[in-house]
């Protein structure tokens, strides 16, 4: 058997003799000699990639004002850093959002501004202390201003992610970017054959105080990363690097539209080839590392899966769901993912990076947990009016005048005569319009045909969700058969948030 260590390869790297390849390198060494040959030939392995990883941030020490000033609310050009930790120390997340400019700016812009060298305005208050008289402070500040900037992001670099696509006829804009109608797209995030932790899942090089590549620079793994769920192969690592080395070519931020903001991260991380079973690891293959298409269009933590699919379908550019072909875009960049794993390797053969083993191996049979929630979830069952008067499509434009009057409802399921399914819906305003318009029709030549509806067992907090993306302020509540069975409105809503705050 062959067996290493990390003194003999980093004395390798020491005296120019290492032999570093990437993990899709790996992958042929592997096909050609073997696990056994491969160890004896390859001592290092490189990974790398980059993609949006949400769950990033620096945390920044301003240094002391004159006179000081202990920091309540701190903003980076108008965005909030959280600074509930001491008089001039704020953490600045990624995802956190311009307080004027909205969704176009957020703490990744701010993140990547410093790094390139920008100054940055910097408006803080304070309630005054007999320490910390101050009670504001506006100023601008370069990186090489700040005492540290050191990115500590708690989750990156997850083993795999799943897919998204949407069911629903609407488009949806999510983290996963945009997704069209009716299963028109799928995308993906996660560099495959050359994941990091795809190359080593059984943790036995990557951990606590692994030496690794992040936005350009030498840094370290702090721990296992939040959500870390091994169990079912979502691995996630804690990380941490130097701001002020990075480079923007590995650090940048991105607006998703409809979502929000995010950090592009470059990670590449070296797994030291000790033995037989490393390099077997090291020689994944996009077809061997699989994921699962998600229904984003259901509006649930459980969302359900549609199909296993492996990272090497994904890659081909199309795939198949229920008989019909689905093309499939990547929010990770491969071709930057195998630029990290070559810089990296180029790095270790010039002597610049050294291996490490972690001091602490990071758990591999763990899964994540949902929130526990010990307040009951309130269901459109819970709030909606049952009593609800409906009319049918033939009925006159009078009569349905008429019912409004005499119910006080302002919203009117329109129905079939024959099954009395819903067909459309007549509101208070679309008569008005009719009778300025010299409309005196029937019911169904003035309703709105497009109707926006609720089930009874959907959360009402999905709901409010829908009514304020489409703009109406009521929703008929349908059965499965499509009849009215119920109506929900803002006002039920409001009533409902009023009494929980």
């Amino acid at each position: 058997m062959v067996k290493k260590t990390i003194h003999e390869i980093n004395n390798k790297i020491r005296d120019g003799s290492v032999n570093v390849v990437t993990a899709e390198e790996m992958v042929h060494v592997v096909g050609e000699l073997g696990a056994e040959g491969a160890a004896k030939e390859v001592d290092v392995v490189t990974t790398g990639t980059f993609g949006a990883m949400c769950s990033s941030g620096v945390w920044l020490n301003f240094g002391h004002s004159e006179p000081p000033i202990k920091m309540q609310k701190v903003f980076l050009n108008d965005v909030e850093a959280y600074t509930g930790v001491a008089a001039v120390d704020a953490f600045i997340g990624a995802t956190q959002l311009s307080e004027s400019m909205g969704m176009e700016y957020g703490g990744a812009h701010v993140i990547e501004d410093l790094i390139r060298g920008k100054s940055v305005n910097l408006h803080a208050v304070s309630h005054g202390t007999d320490c910390y008289p101050r009670k504001i402070i506006d100023t601008n500040l370069t990186l090489e201003d700040m005492n540290q900037a050191v990115m500590l992001n708690p989750r990156n670099s997850y083993q795999k992610y799943n897919c998204a696509t949407n069911s629903t006829k609407n488009t949806m804009h999510t983290y996963m970017g945009t997704l069209l109608p009716s299963f028109g797209n799928v995308t993906y995030s996660g560099a495959g054959v050359l994941s990091p932790l795809s190359n080593d899942p059984d943790y036995m090089t990557i951990g606590t105080g692994t030496r690794i590549f992040i936005g350009g620079t030498q840094g370290y793994i702090v721990g296992q990363g939040t959500q870390h769920s091994s169990g079912g192969g979502f691995g996630t690592l804690m990380v941490q690097g130097d701001l002020k080395m990075m480079n923007p070519d590995h650090i940048r931020a991105a607006t998703f539209n409809g979502y929000g903001t995010s950090l592009y991260v470059g990670m590449g991380i070296p797994i030291p080839i000790l033995n037989e079973q490393l390099a077997q690891a090291t020689a994944v293959t996009d077809g061997d590392v699989k994921t699962k298409i998600l229904d984003y269009g259901i509006p649930s933590r459980d969302r359900p899966a549609l199909r296993e699919v492996t990272y090497e379908e994904l890659r081909s550019g199309s795939i198949d769901i229920d008989g019909c072909e689905v093309p499939t875009s990547s929010l990770s960049s491969f071709k930057r993912s195998r630029e990290i794993a070559s810089q990296l390797r180029e790095w270790i053969l010039r002597g610049e990076f050294y291996v490490s083993m972690p001091v602490d191996r990071l758990p591999k049979d763990v899964s994540a947990k949902p929130m526990k929630q010990t307040s009951g979830i309130a269901q459109v069952s819970d709030i909606m009016a049952v009593n609800v008067v409906t009319i049918r499509k033939d009925a006159s434009v009078y009569a349905a005048a008429k019912t409004i009057m005499d119910t006080a409802f302002n919203h009117l399921p329109v129905v079939t005569t024959d099954d009395s399914t819903l067909v459309g819906i007549l509101t208070a305003w679309d008569i008005s319009k009719a009778v300025a318009q010299n409309k005196f029709d029937l019911v169904e030549d003035i309703m709105t045909r497009k109707v926006i509806v609720a089930s009874s067992d959907e959360s009402v907090a999905v709901v409010a969700r829908r009514m304020d993306q489409n703009s109406v302020s009521a929703m008929p509540v349908l059965d499965k058969g499509k009849h009215v069975m119920g109506m929900i409105t803002s006002d039920d809503i409001s009533k409902l948030f009023a009494r929980r705050a």
